[in-house]
């Protein structure tokens, strides 16, 4: 049985210090175990596992730092002697651990790990290896979970148990009032509804995928985790929203017809074509650029994965053959719009954005074209709102009346999952139903 501590620099808070962790390696397997104490991993001595105390610093800051450090060094010194406690009673018990039964013994009076730091922790992580979607998912649930509870920075995993969730989904169901900060340091109150069911399930899912990985880090409560078995049914949650897509004499109607106003025109052509590249999500047209055009098979193709699914295991890559439809609405934006860099559609606007500013700036684009969509769907007397998801949404209807199997419109959807390509397409047409009434 091997063990060290050591320190983990992929992952840091907002402070810039990194989490230590304890590992243990025995017959081949390894397990580690992060622990309730952070540094700043340049001073971490990785011979020794300690941090190093500089001498002879007057600085303030320097003070505080060794100060910390101190405390540290102390903690850990206390934890090597558990940990060699632990190691002869296991001798004692003629017993040669596994890895994971060290971890476990180790854990058993030593669970106090706040949970909130480790859900800090992990935002800039996902931050740092790009996944800038995800960590707003989990940003926007620590903040509710805060909001829910007053005194959520000072509890431990083994506080969030199934009663404690079902306190928090009944917070989730009830209005409540919030605060914005207005321009100018003016205050505002507005009155909040109790969300929906599908709001709830993606709270409860950040919530859930954030103890699953609490727990096989080594520092969440296998006892009181509150999700699966018996546990708080997530799936409970859903609710079938009503399917957004356009009758085809519509779809038609907005392919064929220019628009005198350019706002409007720019925006027309975005989302037909969004809609030839397979219902394209906005935030993978705004990532396309020349380099994702390919030639095969004698035809151009551009060539994807979807940033939402990009690392998941096995993700196919999205290819869209570049028809002479798509090719003249391409060939459009590259003659009336300014397109930044090599990016093929007018949607990223500033030069230079990379990680959450670029994130937060094609949020925002999305927010504006959405805008112009309602004015657009107003032209074309379309009886609901016209946004980026409709043109998703009738691509795969249409796809689909067409008698394109669903596995194949499930594949261009860039779903991980057919179950999530049926709930685009699991309803009657109006015209079916009305064949049904006639029988009646």
């Amino acid at each position: 049985m091997l063990t060290k501590i050591e320190i983990r620099k992929d992952r840091k808070d907002k402070d810039g210090l990194c989490p230590l962790y304890l590992k243990a390696l025995a017959g081949g397997t390894r397990k580690r175990l992060i622990l309730p104490v952070s540094g700043d991993p340049e001073y971490w001595d990785s011979v020794h596992g300690v941090f190093y105390i500089e001498k002879g610093r007057k600085e303030v800051e320097a003070k505080e730092r060794n100060q910390r450090h101190k405390q540290i060094n102390a903690y850990l010194e206390e934890q090597r002697t558990r940990i060699n406690d632990i190691l002869r009673d296991f001798e004692r018990a003629n017993i040669n651990p596994t890895a994971t039964q060290f971890i476990d013994k180790f854990c058993l009076n030593d669970s106090k790990y706040p949970v909130s730091k480790f859900w800090e922790q992990h935002i800039q992580s996902l931050k740092e290896t790009g996944h800038i979607g995800n960590a707003a998912c989990y940003e926007n649930t620590l903040h509710i979970a805060r909001l829910f509870d007053k005194k959520f920075d000072s509890l431990f995993f083994q506080d969030i148990d199934i009663r404690y969730i079902k306190r928090f989904d009944d917070f989730l169901q009830k209005p409540r009032e919030t605060k914005i900060k207005l321009k100018g340091g003016n205050i505002k109150t507005k009155e909040r509804l109790g969300v929906k069911g599908n709001t709830r399930k993606y709270y409860h899912k950040a919530f859930r995928a954030l103890l699953n990985l609490a727990i096989q880090e080594g520092v969440g409560s296998p006892d009181t985790y509150p999700y699966g078995k018996n546990g708080f049914d997530i799936g409970s949650l859903e609710e079938e929203t009503t399917k957004r897509y356009l009758p085809v004499e519509t779809m038609q109607r907005i392919k064929a017809t220019q628009m005198d106003n350019y706002v409007l025109e720019v925006t027309r052509r975005l989302f037909v074509t969004m809609y030839y590249m397979y219902g394209i999500s906005f935030v993978d047209a705004a990532l396309l650029t020349e380099e994702n055009i390919c030639k095969l098979n004698g035809g151009e193709y551009i060539i994807y994965k979807r940033q939402k699914t990009q690392h998941a295991k096995k993700v196919k890559p999205i290819t869209i053959k570049i028809a002479e439809d798509l090719r003249q609405h391409l060939d459009w934006f590259s003659a009336n719009t300014n397109l930044i860099g090599n990016s093929l559609l007018p949607i990223v606007s500033k030069e230079g954005l990379s990680g959450e500013k670029l994130y937060d700036h094609i949020r925002s684009r999305f927010v504006t074209n959405n805008k112009h969509l309602k004015k657009l769907g107003v032209a074309f007397h379309v009886e609901k709102t016209l946004t980026s998801y409709v043109s998703r949404h009738t691509m795969a209807m249409t796809l689909q009346e067409n008698d394109i199997p669903r596995e194949i419109i499930s594949q261009l959807l860039g779903h991980s999952d057919i179950k999530i390509t049926k709930t685009y397409l699991d309803s009657f047409d109006s015209k079916v139903i009305d064949e049904a009434a006639k029988v009646l």
